[in-house]
């Protein structure tokens, strides 16, 4: 459309000039010059200059040159932007990590309960599968976060020697892993049982620190806060999902039921995202030129070859704002831990 528009600009002037010469009574002139030059310049000075003209007049009303513009022109298909797809990846990631963090949680309601068991005499009597005491129930139920403390930091560290996408994975892939050998550890001795929510905790301590690895490469600067809050928000839609289904598959299938499904949902998860998501839009071979080129464009200027950042730590570390951060998420995260590990169990008791 602007390719004709401007041929027929230019027509125009060019039969103006024509006329005006007949009349003078001397020979045509041809004129390569534009009355009306969208852009607002005098002219185009030759044939070659104006077909570039023409083409560039023509991409930046069309928007082919504007990532934004190609990016807004896809529509519905958001799963084009692959960035999108990612994001929706790690929202799956998270719920997996909550859903597995909290099944223990409801899981031992129901392997505490009593049941009616018929002894060698014919007596039938109610006694629990595991008969533990408060301690121990309590020592199973928090021995995740003595792993879990374990490998915040190394969790950043490691995503930045071998890729965000890679630590993400491999933590929750293990976790799931384990998570279906916990009822033969159980039945087989306790420690075993704490012990395997120890390593756990270690391999879910490095998802929060690895994901901003990923997003440091993969969200635009003007997106970044909306990419990481939709992702995280995956471990509250895992907390209030996972619950009811595990008190639901605790009735119907027994306790065991709720490791074994949620287990082998987390390997589906891991299969998909160590498929799909790449370190990097630099080498995911799937997404779009204008994709990438807006992502570079927005992130900034990035080392990608392993060179190390400088990092203000003194600054840091005596900013009272940032304190004042770690102290109020610390709280935060202490009253919902609590909640989250100990509520089954308080409200069975609460119910007797």
């Amino acid at each position: 459309m602007s390719e004709m528009l401007l041929a027929s600009q230019c027509n125009v002037v060019v039969n103006t000039h024509a006329s005006n010469a007949q009349q003078a009574g001397s020979k045509p002139q041809r004129s390569h010059q534009c009355a009306a030059d969208p852009l607002g310049r005098t002219g185009i000075s030759d044939g070659g200059n104006r077909i570039s003209e023409i083409l560039s007049i023509k991409n930046r009303i069309s928007g082919e040159n504007d990532p934004q513009s190609s990016e807004g022109s896809l529509g519905w298909r958001w799963w084009r932007r692959r960035r999108l797809l990612v994001a929706l990846l790690a929202f799956f990631g998270f719920f997996n990590v909550y859903a597995l963090r909290v099944n223990l949680s409801v899981a031992v309601v129901a392997m505490t309960e009593p049941v009616e068991t018929k002894l060698p005499n014919g007596t039938v009597v109610l006694i629990p599968e595991f008969d533990w005491s408060s301690q121990t129930k309590g020592l199973v139920l928090s021995s995740f976060f003595y792993g879990y403390i374990v490998t915040q930091l190394p969790g950043g560290w490691l995503a930045a020697k071998i890729g965000g996408n890679r630590v993400f994975g491999i933590g929750i892939g293990a976790t799931s892993l384990l998570t279906l050998f916990t009822p033969p550890l159980a039945h087989t001795s306790t420690g075993l049982l704490i012990a395997v929510r120890v390593v756990e905790g270690l391999f879910e301590g490095v998802t929060y620190p690895c994901i901003h690895a990923v997003w440091s490469r993969w969200a635009p600067a003007g997106e970044r806060a909306r990419l990481a809050t939709f992702a995280f928000s995956g471990s509250y839609a895992g907390t209030v999902v996972s619950m009811p289904i595990c008190s639901l598959l605790a009735k119907y299938t027994g306790w065991p039921g709720i490791f074994y499904v949620f287990g082998l949902m987390g390997l589906v998860w891991t299969t998909i995202w160590w498929l799909v998501v790449k370190e990097s839009p630099e080498k995911d071979p799937l997404v779009s030129a204008v994709e990438l080129k807006y992502i570079q464009e927005s992130r900034g200027t990035q080392s990608l070859d392993g060179s190390v950042a400088k990092h203000p730590w003194r600054a840091m570390l005596t900013s009272a704002p940032v304190w004042a951060i770690v102290a109020a998420h610390f709280s935060e995260n202490w009253g919902f831990y609590t909640l989250l590990t100990f509520l089954p169990t308080f409200m069975k008791g609460w119910a007797r």
